[in-house]
């Protein structure tokens, strides 16, 4: 099955790694979580634990009702990236450390928050750059549901090293 991307109309283009400096905030586009969305994402990754998908269960648990799959918020946070005005050239992730620290429940509708607050230039590859990403995904009553750390390898702007 062939997707067809989301269009969304940029005013910057994609940043090199030099373009980047420490302290650039963006803040995303929001996302709503819905039944639907919880229900792909089980069907997706065949995580059916019944918190996520089985509401008289949900109700018997601390959560009361059902709630996100907690790797569902990180995938969020991750796109949500990808759909800001603040973005860079494909490049590699070098990983992820994130944390759940509320649950997502139906309705919530989220955005990330990311800061810039490391840059290096790669030691093994000439030509990139390190730059360390930590993010909040955050929900409409301003709570961090989410955060984290995201460290990603970015081309440098050629003739710039």
């Amino acid at each position: 099955m062939k997707l067809t991307p989301l269009v969304i109309s940029f005013n910057t283009p994609e940043k090199y790694w030099d373009d980047a400096a420490e302290g650039d905030v963006c803040v995303s586009p929001t996302y709503e979580v819905t039944e639907e969305r919880i229900n792909a994402y089980a069907v997706l990754t065949g995580d059916y634990t019944p918190v996520h998908i089985d509401e008289d269960y949900a109700k018997t648990t601390p959560f009361g009702t059902r709630v996100a799959h907690g790797l569902l918020g990180l995938s969020i946070a991750d796109g949500l990236k990808t759909q800001s005005e603040y973005r860079f050239l494909p490049g590699m992730s070098l990983g992820w450390t994130w944390d759940f620290l509320l649950p997502i429940k139906i309705n919530d509708t989220l955005h990330v928050k990311f800061t810039v607050t490391g840059l290096r230039a790669s030691k093994s590859r000439p030509g990139w750059g390190i730059v360390i990403l930590p993010s909040e995904l955050i929900n409409q009553h301003g709570q961090t549901v989410h955060k984290g750390e995201h460290r990603l390898m970015i081309p440098r702007r050629p003739g710039a090293f």
